[in-house]
């Protein structure tokens, strides 16, 4: 279980509510064990989450500390924005040019629903509180688990150098419409959405599947809003990436067809700038002149979301 604002609770995985009593917990858990144990036919990733579950909720001690908005796995105390700029690192290698508030969107999107969720009026101290946000429906929870996926592919575009230059929270057609980054390089342009489900994630005729989908078709949207920005700024796409946390994908880049000549693949975050610093297959590499007069163009069109 990641820490992530769409992970799987203990008490899910364990399948008892949060108010159960420590003997009804301890007998899920060795109900679950036996279930699971791949020795006697069970799944093996189910059976290492229901471990993991335990660890965080099975003792008093490491109980009340979860409950109180903290794991014993390092969760932090909150998920409110972090200050400082996109790039933290302490390097003072020159970064790319960027653009734009990544993750802004979805942190202000997901203020007005909880607000709403929550009741107009209350008071709500910290709204970034782990124990508020595992009680919030999955609509907002996804919210700020993909806020905080795309502020994290920020921080990584950042350090691509001074040779790339990056859009964060790109307007694409309808008011609710966005893609998360736009990289112009010497490799080419790039589309690319942060996503974060909570879960592993498979792949299937050119689409993302997997229970944790709730009927979202993210690779089809992410295709729609290239197609208005490119239409916009009178520009064609490199690529179409959508990234993932590792853990959720069982390779780390894999190809799913392709969208008005954009390749389009889906990858891990850990591999991501090396797909945009050595390039797609096939792809040609982008002209110092090219890169200037695509620039330009994107410069004119873009708006923020």
């Amino acid at each position: 279980m990641t820490d992530s604002p769409m992970s799987t609770s203990p008490y899910e995985v364990l399948g008892v509510p949060a108010s159960a009593s420590d003997d009804e917990l301890r007998r899920a858990y060795r109900r679950l064990l036996r279930e699971t144990h791949p020795d006697t036919g069970g799944d093996q990733q189910r059976f290492i989450a229901v471990q993991a579950a335990w660890e965080r909720i099975g003792s008093p001690d490491a109980r009340a500390v979860y409950d109180r908005g903290r794991s014993t796995a390092g969760e932090p105390a909150s998920w409110a924005p972090a200050g400082g700029g996109a790039d933290r690192s302490g390097s003072t290698r020159p970064t790319a040019r960027t653009f734009g508030h990544p993750g802004g969107w979805r942190r202000e999107r997901y203020l007005s629903l909880l607000r709403e969720w929550v009741g107009v009026g209350e008071a709500i101290p910290d709204p970034y509180d782990p124990v508020l946000v595992r009680r919030a429906p999955r609509e907002i929870r996804h919210l700020l688990a993909d806020a905080l996926a795309e502020e994290a592919t920020a921080r990584r575009l950042a350090s691509l150098g001074i040779g790339y230059t990056v859009w964060h929270d790109v307007a694409a057609g309808g008011p609710d419409e966005k893609i998360d980054h736009v990289v112009l390089g010497p490799t080419g342009l790039f589309a690319i959405q942060s996503e974060d489900f909570g879960a592993a994630i498979g792949i299937r005729r050119g689409e993302l599947t997997g229970e944790a989908l709730a009927g979202e078709r993210p690779m089809h949207e992410l295709a729609v809003r290239a197609k208005a920005v490119s239409r916009a700024a009178r520009v064609r796409f490199t690529g179409l990436l959508l990234v993932l946390p590792d853990e959720h994908l069982t390779s780390p880049a894999e190809s799913v067809g392709t969208s008005r000549g954009a390749e389009q693949v889906v990858l891990t975050a850990s591999v991501l700038l090396t797909a945009l610093r050595d390039g797609l297959p096939d792809a040609p590499a982008v002209g110092g002149n090219e890169i200037f007069e695509v620039r330009t163009r994107l410069q004119q069109a873009i708006r923020f979301a």
